[in-house]
């Protein structure tokens, strides 16, 4: 069946109407039986107490849902439990909801230190770090102790959602439900729909987004899914541009000039930089490694990609301006805005159209619901889609073929050439929709 497309007429000056209209039919799954059985969801277990883990919990005790918690140690679950309640406590002293509040949210979650004590949960989610190989070791114990019928999802924000469910005989019973951090705060919550997933655990984690207050995009398996694997492009270009002499505030400040709160520098020293990262681990990014070895990890360290004074505001730094100097050989450069903004964001724009067209996601539009929801994107341009009718396709290939010439990778997917011959619009291609 033809796969319905949000329409894009007359939208360029009216990205509001479009942002809620998408919002609205993201929630809509093409070939799902409205009347498709759900399976009663009424406790739910997590895997491991940290951010991610944590945070995912306060959304269902919030909602009502009473939650196991499980971790490693009493310490660390301990912690875990700690942190949620002093955010729940934060919110009650802003007046968000009563004291009383925060007793009946904590009352909802139990903390429990084994995986077999989540047998009777009828989901489980699995939020622990992004290893393969712990992944396989917790649904290896996940499909022995889980009772049949329990929905098993995972947390995981890149990998290979399928090759988690081949250690499980009920493969069709795992999910990707990604939340986006903090998971009590975002409002996007990626459902992964991986090769045997069966309709009424998808039917079941749609609505219980709903219950949840989340924001909910159906996706398929590939790597980073919508998001991150568009996200990912826009870290290759920015890192390609410090190797040609550019630094990461002069990147940074042309990201946020396009509307984004924080450029993808920023962004790393808030998340840590040595987030897969260990002492004398040399990865891809030469930069990084060093910067780690000098304890510059980010924000924590009050230095990263930039210094940090006590109110944490960014500073650019001598420092990491002498180890980019010294690790490239390049020459300190400069560029305009908006050669910057191009670089980075149009080869978005192109992942984007790829994902389309290897039918990983559902339609245009949701690629432009997860990036307002669980990225930042400015809202005046509507998300990569819709920013990209608004630039049009002729000036997106025209960037393109040039980052491609530098590097396969960025080469122009076959529909973006479509659309620049034919005037066509990113909002409305149709290359089947989401398959899996």
């Amino acid at each position: 069946m033809a796969q319905e497309t949000m329409t894009s007429s007359s939208m360029t000056g009216n990205s509001d109407a479009y942002i809620s209209a998408a919002a609205q039919t993201a929630w809509t799954v093409p070939g799902l039986d409205a009347a498709t059985p759900r399976r009663d969801i009424k406790t739910v277990g997590i895997i491991g107490a940290g951010t991610m883990g944590g945070g995912i919990a306060m959304n269902f005790a919030t909602a009502g849902i009473p939650v196991r918690i499980v971790e490693t140690t009493q310490e660390a679950l301990d912690r875990g439990l700690q942190v949620v309640r002093n955010n729940y406590q934060r919110s009650a002293d802003k007046g968000r909801f009563p004291q009383d509040e925060v007793e009946k949210r904590m009352d909802r979650l139990e903390g429990r230190l084994a995986i077999a004590d989540l047998g009777d949960c009828d989901l489980v989610i699995e939020a622990v770090f992004e290893n393969m190989d712990l992944k396989h070791k917790i649904f290896t114990e996940l499909d022995k102790v889980m009772k049949p019928g329990a929905i098993l999802a995972t947390n995981t924000s890149a990998l290979n959602i399928d090759e988690i469910a081949s250690v499980t005989k009920r493969p069709e019973d795992v999910i990707g439900l990604h939340f986006f951090s903090p998971a009590n705060v975002m409002k996007l919550l990626e459902i992964v729909r991986a090769a045997h997933t069966t309709d009424d655990v998808v039917a079941t984690c749609m609505d219980l987004a709903r219950k949840i207050e989340k924001i909910a995009t159906l996706v398929g398996v590939c790597p980073g899914f919508v998001g991150n694997r568009m996200l990912f492009t826009r870290q290759k270009q920015a890192l390609k541009l410090i190797r040609k002499g550019l630094m990461p505030w002069d990147i940074d400040a042309a990201i946020n000039a396009f509307g984004f709160k924080m450029g993808p520098f920023q962004m790393s020293d808030l998340a840590g930089l040595d987030i897969g990262w260990s002492k004398g681990a040399t990865t891809q990014n030469p930069i990084r490694d060093a910067l780690c070895e000098m304890d510059r990890r980010g924000q924590k360290t009050k230095a990263g990609y930039y210094d940090y004074d006590d109110a944490r505001r960014p500073i650019p730094s001598e420092v990491t301006a002498a180890i980019i100097r010294d690790i490239t050989g390049a020459e300190p450069v400069t560029m305009p805005q908006d050669e910057i903004i191009e670089t980075c964001i149009f080869p978005m724009i192109n992942e984007a159209v790829k994902i389309l067209e290897e039918n990983k996601a559902q339609r245009p539009s949701d690629i432009d619901v997860v990036w307002l929801n669980g990225y930042g994107w400015p809202t005046d341009k509507g998300g990569p889609m819709f920013y990209g009718d608004m630039v049009g396709a002729k000036a997106v290939l025209a960037r393109m073929e040039q980052l491609g010439a530098e590097d396969p990778e960025f080469a122009p997917a076959e529909t973006l050439r479509r659309l620049a011959e034919t005037g066509g619009k990113f909002t409305e291609i149709d290359c089947g929709g989401l398959k899996t």
